[in-house]
């Protein structure tokens, strides 16, 4: 399946915390939008790798997306070299999508900045005819760059290169975030589970603020914000806020 849209993530739920009020605008303008997690988040300090694939099946309904799959990478141990670019590289071009949106470049949490780093040059490599990659059938793929990347900002701020509007689908975005039961504070639902910087309920006003904040920046009440490393072109002017 060609996406126009291939959202990346290192941990399963990156994606729904990022930038999946993107992934539904787009999907809502008739896109085809999948997502790849790196690995299954065993490492995490609450719920367990099998939770999570559950969560990611419950949030990716929620989504809407077309596809969704895992690379099962090692969480935590994942290296960016010839072997896990490769198996990215096979991904990138299984699904050709125009637009890759990618880890933060730089994290609190390191495996995310280790993950931006491992997309840029797999996404660069990808484009080149004498790296031979294969399908699931054994066929030889045929190479595929996208056209751009945007890295989704998390944890630490950063000024944003492009922010998006998603005041529309707020609330559908926070529902795809608490499926994963296991991770974040939901109201009402026991939680025997130790506490972690993500699991409280000031996390959650902390989600809602930066969107608020990204948003009050361009005229709206919620955005998403991304940086590009390469400058962003237009062909009209009257496309940009």
């Amino acid at each position: 399946m060609k996406l126009d849209v291939l959202a990346l993530g290192v941990h399963p739920d990156d994606v729904e915390l990022a930038c999946s009020g993107t992934v539904i605008s787009q999907i809502a303008k008739g896109k085809k939008v999948g997502v790849v997690d790196f690995t299954r988040g065993e490492l995490g300090t609450r719920g367990t790798a099998e939770t999570r694939s559950a969560e990611s099946a419950a949030s990716s309904k929620i989504l809407g997306i077309h596809v969704r799959e895992n690379l099962e990478m090692a969480d935590g141990f994942f290296q960016n070299d010839k072997a896990h670019q490769l198996k990215l590289m096979t991904a990138i071009r299984k699904y050709q999508p125009e637009i890759i949106l990618a880890n933060a470049l730089d994290d609190r949490h390191s495996d995310h900045g280790r993950a931006a780093k491992l997309t840029i040059d797999a996404c660069f490599y990808s484009g080149l005819v004498k790296i031979e990659t294969r399908d699931e059938q054994g066929n030889i793929q045929a190479p595929w760059r996208p056209k751009q990347i945007y890295h989704y900002i998390q944890d630490r701020y950063m000024k944003p290169d492009l922010i998006m509007d998603v005041t529309p689908f707020w609330e559908q975005r926070m529902e795809a975030v608490k499926a994963f039961k296991t991770q974040f504070f939901i109201p009402g639902q026991e939680d025997n589970e130790p506490t972690t910087p993500i699991s409280t309920p000031d996390f959650m006003l902390f989600l809602e603020a930066r969107a608020r904040e990204f948003g009050r920046l361009i005229g709206v009440k919620y955005g998403e914000g991304f940086v590009s490393r390469t400058p962003i072109g237009a062909t009209d002017l009257f496309d940009l806020k």
